[in-house]
Formats: structure tokens, sequence, C-alpha cells
């Protein structure tokens, strides 16, 4: 049985999903961008702004499912621009210190011009 994570401390889905899912042991967010929780706007003029609001928001969500960054074991990583992939990193890596599995690519588009997405799974006790 699954159940669909909602929580007042991350932005509102945009479109028709949840902010995760908890399945078993496991969570799966969806993508977080760089919104404001309290105001839907997005947050920050450069990548690193972006990235620490959006690891703020995943915090949430992986908090409102029972577990945490510490937790996770995947995240997928979506980058409007490759040029951006050392700041990025700066950020990502004082949230995401358990260094989990990671993938990394650059798109075309991001949703309402966001720089940075990540996804992340994790497993919950």
């Amino acid at each position: 049985m699954s159940s669909k994570v909602q929580t007042n401390d991350a932005p509102a889905a945009i479109g028709p999903y949840s902010q995760a899912i908890v399945t078993g042991n496991l969570v799966f967010t969806s993508g977080q961008i760089a919104l404001d929780p309290e105001s839907g706007a997005m947050v920050g003029n450069d990548v690193k702004e972006q990235t620490d609001r959006v690891c703020r928001n995943l915090k949430a969500v992986l908090c409102a499912a029972g577990s945490s960054l510490e937790n996770v074991v995947k995240t997928v990583c979506f980058l409007s621009d490759m040029a951006d992939f050392a700041a990025f990193n700066e950020v990502y890596a004082q949230y995401f210190t358990e260094k989990p599995a990671r993938s990394c690519v650059a798109v075309k588009a991001l949703p309402k011009g966001a720089l940075v997405e990540i996804e992340a799974v994790a497993w919950k006790e």
C-alpha cells in the first residue's frame, strides 16, 4: 500500500502529482524546484540560491514522509545549464553529506524557468 505525502513546508504540486509517495520503507519524491512554499514564487537568481531552496524543499518533503536527507540513497538532478555544475555541487554537497548515488543531466528547460530540479529516493524506518 502506498501513501501520498503532502506538507505545507514545501511548495504545493504545480501539476497532477504528489510531493512524494511512500511505499513500504521507501520514499519517492517528485522533483523540487526553487519555489517558496508560502508564496509559490521562484526564489533565487542564480543556481546556488536556487539549489539551496530546492534542498530545503526536499528536506521538508522527506521529513513529512518520516525520512531525511541523510536517508537519501539516490538523487536525479536536472540543470538548465551544465556550466552551473560546479556551483550546483558546492551547495548540493552541504545538504547531501552521505553522498547518495546520483545522476545529473542538463535539460533544455525546467518548469517556471527554474535553473535546477532535484528528485530523490530515500528509505524510512
